[in-house]
């Protein structure tokens, strides 16, 4: 299923580099900014899959060192059961177990949490780079960053037409960015999250034209160099 819906994403995407539908420059950056000196990490959203080690303050016997999150976005806990897990910050799902334990059990307990694996930091790079796959970040991340963990875009790759999707609270976003403009300093690098979908442009002219080049090299003079991008 997840793999369907990066297929559907990136054909939507191929499709969407040829239009002029998508957000870019200043629009693009609006959406998905760049990183500042005044920039704070965001505090980590606690995924399904990931594993969490849970103390309780004084209370050994509430206090687990392996606590998975199951598929579903739970928590199984000692006396209060299922906790949804899923979406929350370590301090908020501190707060919903100590609330929990509090409403019966203890007076005034602390929680603490702590992600010892997750499984939910990862992003997705497809289209013309040279190793597409779904990749594991620490932290932020950058579009630069992104790159070189697919280790590049491909000599056909249209580095104009690199479209970042995210997946927010109210809907799917998308936006263009320029990498070669990137690269030279001519643009910000925008931040790239866990969870969001790179992909790369494809320029089919000129990988028709190298194919035929290595079919029929001796022709090759006759033919003006695809530099454009």
């Amino acid at each position: 299923m997840l793999r369907a819906s990066i297929c559907g994403l990136i054909a939507v995407a191929l499709t969407a580099c040829s239009s002029t539908n998508l957000p870019r420059g200043e629009q693009a950056y609006a959406m998905f900014p760049a990183p500042t000196g005044e920039t704070r990490p965001s505090e980590y959203k606690i995924g399904p899959l990931d594993v969490l080690k849970i103390t309780v303050f004084q209370e050994p016997d509430l206090s687990l060192e392996e606590v998975p999150v199951d598929a579903s976005g739970d928590v199984l806990l000692p006396l209060i059961g299922l906790v949804e897990a899923a979406g929350k910050t370590g301090t908020e799902l501190s707060t919903a177990i100590a609330g929990r334990l509090g409403e019966r059990y203890l007076i005034d307990p602390q929680v603490s949490i702590i992600v010892s694996q997750s499984a939910s930091q990862n992003i997705t790079v497809e289209g013309a780079v040279k190793k597409p796959g779904i990749f594991e970040i620490q932290g932020q991340a950058n579009l630069i960053q992104a790159m070189a963990l697919a280790e590049g875009p491909t000599q056909t790759a249209k580095l104009g037409e690199v479209i970042v999707f995210r997946r927010k609270e109210d809907g799917l976003y998308a936006a263009q960015f320029n990498l070669d403009d990137i690269r030279k300093g001519q643009a910000d690098n925008p931040q790239i999250l866990a969870g969001d979908i790179v992909v790369v442009g494809n320029s089919f002219a000129k990988a028709l034209f190298r194919d035929f080049l290595q079919l029929s090299p001796l022709l090759a003079t006759v033919f003006v160099r695809l530099d454009g991008r």
